[in-house]
C-alpha cells in the first residue's frame, strides 16, 4: 500500500486526481454510515434492533435464568449466548447508538481487511481506493443493512475468516479465528476445510479444536440449550422464521418453497449440498493455491450458504466478496459479474426482474443462485492469464467533428461501436426501469396541488386557442371502432415500439444503440423531474370539465384515490408526456437510421398516433405533449454534448493491446470514412 502511494505520489497531476477522489470516497463512507445511523435510530423502541431487544430487554433470554430458545428471536449458537450475555448489561446503556457504532466498525474493519486481501497484481489507483469503495458497498449491501435494523452479529464471523485467512500469519492463530467464528456459525466450519486442502494442516486441525472446545464448553454451562440447539432445532435450522421462507436463501430453502417435504426433500438437499461442497471447496482450493485468498474466501462463504440449512439475509455477505472475481476475456464483458453481484446483493429480486410468473422461482431465489454461481459455475480467470490484465480491446470510434457546433467536444470522450454485453444491458434496462417506476410512484404532492395544476395548463390553453382536448376526447367516443383503436394503440405501443428499436439497433447496429439507449435515458430521467417538480392531473382526471376516460373506465372523484390505479402508478404524472416523448423518440430514431422512404414515413406515423390516442383517450394535456417533445430534444442534446454526432469515424485498435494466448484480432479497420458502413452497420 505504501508504494502504491508512493508511486501515484511520483506524478503530481495523477496523484492529486487519485488523492481528491480517495477523501470524496472517503466523505461517502462517512455519509453513509451518518445515514445508516440516523435510519437505525430514528425508528420507533419497537421496530429497531428488534433481534437484540428481544434478547437483552424485558423478560428476555439472555437477562434472566432460563433457556435461550424460549424466544424465537434468538437463533444463534448456545456459545454466542455465552458470548452476548456479559454484554447485556453495557447494551442496555444507550442501545441504539452504541451497537449501531459498534456494528459499523466492524463493517469498516471487514472493508479494510478485505482490501487488503486483494489479489495482486493491483493498481496503485487500486490500492488507495479500494477500501472505501469496499467500505460503500458493504454498508449498502441488503445482509448489512439488515443485520443493523435487526440488531444482529453477523458481520462478526466475516471479519474473523477474513483476518484468519489473510490477515494473521503462522498456522495457530488463523485456526483460532476460524474456530471462534464456526463457533458461532457452524457452517463457516468449512473454511478448516479449505485450510485442510490448501496444506494448512496445522491451522485445520486448530480450527476444529478450537470450535470443539467452544462447544463443549457451551454444553458444559447450558446443557439443556445446547441440546435444543443441536439435537431438538437440528443445528439451529428449526429456529427463526419459516425455513420455506423467502428469507432462507439456502438450498433447503429453496426446495421447500418448490413443494418438496419429507424424507424426500431431506435426501435430496444432502445430495445438492454434498455435490456443491464438493464442487465448490475444489474450486476455492484452487483460487486460494492461485494466490487469490480473497476469492477462495468467497467462494467458501458461498457454498457455506448453499449447504447451510438456513441462510437468513443478514448471512450473505460471502457473496458481495466475490466481487473481486474477474471474468471475461473481453473488456466489454469484464464489468458483467461485478454488476450482477452489487446488483444482487444491493437490490431486492422484484427490483432486478419484472413481475412475470414465470420468473418468480429465479426472482424469489436470486441470492441463491448468485452464491451457487460463484461457488460452482462462474468462470473465474486464474493469474496465469494474460487477459486477466490485458482482456482484449473494446472497439472504439472517433467522433466526426461537429459542424456549426458552439460545444466544444469532450477529448477524452470516445463512442463504443460495438455493441455492449446483453446481460449487463438487460439488468441496466430492469433496474433503471425500476428506478423509473418507483420515482414516479413517489412523486406526488398531493390532488389537490395536481388539480390547480391541471387548471393552470387548461387556462394557458385556452389562452393559447389550443384547447382541443374536450372536442376531440367526446368526437372519437362516439365512433366505436376508433375509440377502440386509440385505447388499444395507448395501452400498448408505448413500450412496444421502443424495446422492439432497441432490439433492432443491438442486432444490427451496435454503435447506433448505444446512441439510442443514451438518448431515450436522458430523455426519460428529465422527465422523472418534471414528475416531481409538477404533478399534473391529466384532463381524465379533472372534475367538472366533463371528460370521458375511455381506457380506464369511469373514475369516482369522491375517492381520493380514484380506485385501484394509484397504487399501480402516480396518477399525476402527466407533464411532461412520455407517452408522446418515447413516441417522438421512435420517430426521430426511425427517419433517422431506416434505409429506405417508406421506414421513415412509417415511424412518423407513430408520434401522430400517439398524439390523437393521448388527447383523444382524456389522458394528456397538448401542453403534455409539448413537454414530452422538449424532455427528447434535450435528451438528443445532452447524448450530443460531449461525443458530437451520430456518425462516427473508425479508429484501428493496436495490435500490441492483445494478449499473447490467441484472442481473435479485429479486422483490418479501412480508411476512416464519415459513414456507418465504416463501421460495418447493416440495414435495420
Amino acid at each position: 500500500m505504501a508504494n502504491a502511494e508512493h508511486s501515484v505520489r511520483g506524478d503530481p497531476a495523477t496523484g492529486a486526481r487519485t488523492g481528491a477522489a480517495r477523501v470524496l470516497l472517503w466523505l461517502v463512507v462517512a455519509a453513509l454510515a451518518v445515514r445508516q445511523m440516523a435510519v437505525v435510530i430514528g425508528q420507533p423502541p419497537g421496530e429497531r434492533l428488534t433481534d437484540l431487544t428481544a434478547w437483552i430487554s424485558g423478560k428476555s433470554v439472555l437477562r434472566v435464568p432460563g433457556s435461550l430458545y424460549d424466544s424465537d428471536r434468538f437463533t444463534g449458537t448456545p456459545f454466542a449466548g455465552l458470548v452476548l450475555k456479559p454484554l447485556v448489561r453495557s447494551a442496555e446503556q444507550n442501545l441504539g447508538v452504541v451497537w449501531t457504532f459498534g456494528s459499523l466498525l466492524l463493517v469498516a474493519a471487514l472493508g479494510i481487511v478485505a482490501a487488503r486481501a486483494l489479489p495482486g497484481p493491483v493498481a496503485r489507483r487500486t490500492a488507495l481506493l479500494a477500501a472505501p469503495v469496499a467500505i460503500s458497498l458493504l454498508m449498502l449491501s441488503l445482509p448489512v443493512r439488515n443485520a443493523l435494523h435487526l440488531g444482529q452479529t453477523s458481520v462478526l464471523p466475516v471479519l474473523l475468516v477474513l483476518l484468519g485467512c489473510s490477515a494473521v500469519r503462522g498456522e495457530r492463530a488463523p485456526g483460532v479465528l476460524i474456530g471462534l467464528a464456526a463457533a458461532l456459525q457452524p457452517t463457516v466450519l468449512l473454511f478448516a476445510v479449505l485450510l485442510r486442502l490448501t496444506g494448512r494442516r496445522q491451522a485445520a486441525s486448530t480450527g476444529g479444536v478450537v470450535f470443539a472446545v467452544c462447544t463443549a464448553l457451551a454444553w458444559a454451562v447450558l446443557p439443556g440449550d445446547s441440546w435444543t440447539y443441536w439435537v431438538h432445532h437440528v443445528a439451529g435450522s428449526g429456529l427463526g422464521g419459516s425455513a420455506d421462507s423467502l428469507a432462507n436463501q439456502s438450498l433447503h430453502g429453496a426446495l421447500l418453497r418448490f413443494g418438496l417435504a419429507g424424507p424426500l426433500e431431506v435426501a435430496l438437499f444432502v445430495a445438492l449440498a454434498a455435490a456443491v461442497c464438493l464442487l465448490g471447496l475444489r474450486r476455492a482450493a484452487r483460487y486460494a493455491g492461485d494466490g487469490q485468498l480473497l476469492l477462495a474466501v468467497a467462494v467458501t462463504g458461498c457454498v457455506a450458504v448453499a449447504v447451510s440449512p438456513t441462510a437468513w439475509q443478514y448471512q450473505l455477505l460471502w457473496v458481495l466478496l466475490a466481487v473481486v472475481g474477474r471474468v471475461g476475456r473481453r473488456a466489454r464483458d469484464r464489468l458483467v459479474w461485478p454488476a450482477v453481484v452489487v446488483l444482487v446483493i444491493t437490490l431486492p429480486g422484484t427490483v432486478l426482474l419484472p413481475n412475470i410468473e414465470a420468473l418468480f422461482p429465479l426472482r424469489d431465489n436470486v441470492l441463491l443462485i448468485a452464491a451457487l454461481a460463484a461457488a460452482c459455475a462462474v468462470p473465474f480467470l486464474p493469474r496465469t492469464s494474460e487477459c486477466r490484465q490485458h482482456p482484449v480491446p473494446t472497439d472504439r470510434a472517433a467522433p466526426v467533428p461537429a459542424r456549426r457546433s458552439r460545444i466544444p467536444l469532450l477529448p477524452f470522450w470516445r463512442r463504443v461501436s460495438n455493441r455492449p454485453n446483453l446481460l449487463l444491458e438487460l439488468l441496466l434496462i430492469r433496474v433503471v426501469y425500476s428506478a423509473y417506476a418507483q420515482v414516479r410512484l413517489a412523486a406526488t404532492a398531493g390532488r389537490a396541488t395536481a388539480e390547480h395544476h391541471g387548471r393552470q395548463i387548461h387556462a394557458v390553453e385556452q389562452w393559447l386557442h389550443i384547447d382541443i382536448e374536450h372536442r376531440v376526447n367526446h368526437a372519437v367516443v362516439d365512433v366505436g371502432w376508433l375509440r377502440a383503436f386509440f385505447d388499444y394503440y395507448y395501452s400498448t405501443f408505448h413500450f412496444i415500439a421502443p424495446l422492439a428499436i432497441l432490439g433492432a439497433l443491438y442486432v444490427r447496429r451496435p454503435a447506433d444503440y448505444r446512441w439510442a439507449r443514451s438518448t431515450i435515458g436522458s430523455a426519460t430521467l428529465l422527465a422523472l423531474a418534471g414528475f416531481w417538480l409538477y404533478p399534473l392531473a391529466p384532463p381524465r382526471l379533472m372534475p367538472g370539465l366533463g371528460f370521458i376516460d375511455t381506457v380506464h373506465g369511469v373514475q369516482d372523484f369522491a375517492k381520493p384515490d380514484y380506485g385501484s390505479l394509484t397504487a399501480m402508478t402516480n396518477q399525476y404524472a402527466a407533464m411532461p408526456s412520455l407517452h408522446f416523448g418515447w413516441s417522438l423518440w421512435c420517430g426521430v430514431v426511425v427517419v433517422a437510421l431506416a434505409p429506405r422512404a417508406w421506414m421513415k414515413a412509417l415511424g412518423l406515423l407513430h408520434p401522430l398516433f400517439t398524439v390523437s390516442a393521448i388527447v383523444a383517450t382524456a389522458n394528456h394535456w397538448v401542453l403534455d405533449a409539448v413537454g414530452g417533445a422538449t424532455v427528447v430534444t434535450l435528451g438528443f442534446a445532452l447524448a450530443h454534448a460531449p461525443a458530437g454526432p451520430r456518425r462516427l469515424l473508425p479508429v484501428a485498435v493496436p495490435a500490441a493491446a492483445e494478449p499473447r494466448d490467441g484472442p481473435e484480432r479485429p479486422a483490418p479497420v479501412p480508411e476512416p470514412r464519415a459513414t456507418d458502413e465504416a463501421l460495418g452497420s447493416k440495414q435495420l
